[in-house]
């Protein structure tokens, strides 16, 4: 997790690489086989630190022969000369924030990048990366869906293997959001995300991509292990400010600031909070994740891990979603239809433990 300025960023690979020494037995020797760099503008890393954070975990981790190893980029950070070296240091996944490649969509969403370095990073990428993915953004009030399908084609025809993609969402205290409350700009259109979804999973269907997870699709062979590791529930180690980390029972995050993140690392001392997760929560997060794959939720997972009581409380909710075409049910493996991707959170919200009395899609 990389997350800082320029200003910080010797001290802050110092303080990274610290936290992984001290850290080494959280995951209690397990195999490593997916490395992330992410959280924020890990481009700025020089190969150089990739390095000495790669070199740092193959030491005092256990890691797999044939990691997969992601850093994410921004279009404009990336140059023939830099992907080159990042491969060298041992990155070979690249995930990089496109978002659109239309000029008044990125202006408008203030992205730092234009429409001709969202074209010419992924083009210097694939140089030198056989796997990549771009996030693409939909739902924006400037995106009609011609655009749309013009953004995905683009995107498509580079031969990127893996497209994340997400409906617009407005931050409260962002400055897109001050101006749309001032009402010098146009609101989120929710029927015109759902449209623009739903076209989407066909474009992609037809053109040969497993939609494996609700906003994630990739050709046979290229879906994220990273990402598959959350989603399956598996531990994972978090490092660096606003981190977070799970052992199977424990979540944990690291403090937001990065002064104080340093200084807690420098002190041995990090600054972090942590929560003990109940099997009830656990149980809620093993809904909410497996429900957003294509591998679905499994009620004889439920059952063993949290017993009949629970299996057959989900499975009673489930069958008034079946009748409304929003989940499918074969051989106990519960799956989210077309139409139920649309209302993937509200789904798994009335399936949870200890659900409120008026869920979320009723």
């Amino acid at each position: 997790h990389f997350s800082t300025s320029l200003r910080y960023k010797d001290e802050m690979v110092k303080a990274i690489a610290e936290e992984l020494i001290a850290e080494s037995d959280y995951l209690q020797g397990e195999t490593i086989n997916t490395v992330y760099f992410g959280g924020g503008t890990p481009s700025l890393l020089s190969p150089d630190e990739c390095g000495l954070l790669m070199d740092t975990i193959g030491a005092h981790y256990n890691l797999s022969a044939d990691p997969e190893v992601t850093l994410e980029s921004n279009p404009d950070d990336i140059t023939n000369e830099r992907a080159a070296a990042w491969k060298h240091s041992g990155i070979n996944r690249l995930s990089i924030g496109v978002q659109s490649f239309f000029e008044e969509e990125l202006r408008w969403m203030n992205r730092a990048h234009d429409a001709r370095q969202a074209l010419s990073g992924v083009q210097l990428a694939l140089r030198q990366f056989d796997n990549i993915t771009v996030d693409l953004i939909y739902g924006s009030p400037l995106l009609n869906d011609d655009m749309w399908k013009q953004n995905v084609d683009m995107a498509t025809g580079l031969g990127i293997p893996h497209l994340s993609c997400y409906a617009l969402t407005v931050e409260e205290k962002t400055p897109l959001h001050q101006l749309i409350r001032k009402s010098n700009a146009e609101d989120v259109d929710m029927d015109k995300q759902a449209k623009q979804f739903l076209l989407l999973m066909q474009w992609l269907r037809e053109k040969g991509y497993e939609h494996y997870e609700v906003s994630n699709f990739a050709k046979p062979g290229f879906r994220s292990q990273h990402n598959s590791s959350y989603w399956k529930g598996e531990k994972y180690l978090g490092v660096g400010p606003s981190a977070h980390s799970f052992n199977g029972k424990e979540r944990r995050w690291n403090a937001p600031n990065n002064n104080g993140y340093i200084r807690g690392i420098n002190e041995r001392s990090p600054r972090r909070e942590s929560e003990l997760l109940t099997a009830s929560q656990q149980l809620n997060e093993y809904i909410m994740i497996s429900l957003r794959t294509t591998e679905g939720m499994d009620l004889k997972k439920i059952e063993m891990n949290w017993g009949v009581t629970e299996r057959q409380r989900a499975q009673q909710q489930i069958r008034g979603l079946v009748t409304r075409g929003l989940v499918e049910m074969r051989n106990d493996i519960v799956r989210l239809t077309d139409s139920g991707m649309l209302l993937a959170d509200g789904i798994s919200a009335d399936l949870f433990a200890d659900a409120p009395e008026y869920a979320a899609i009723r």
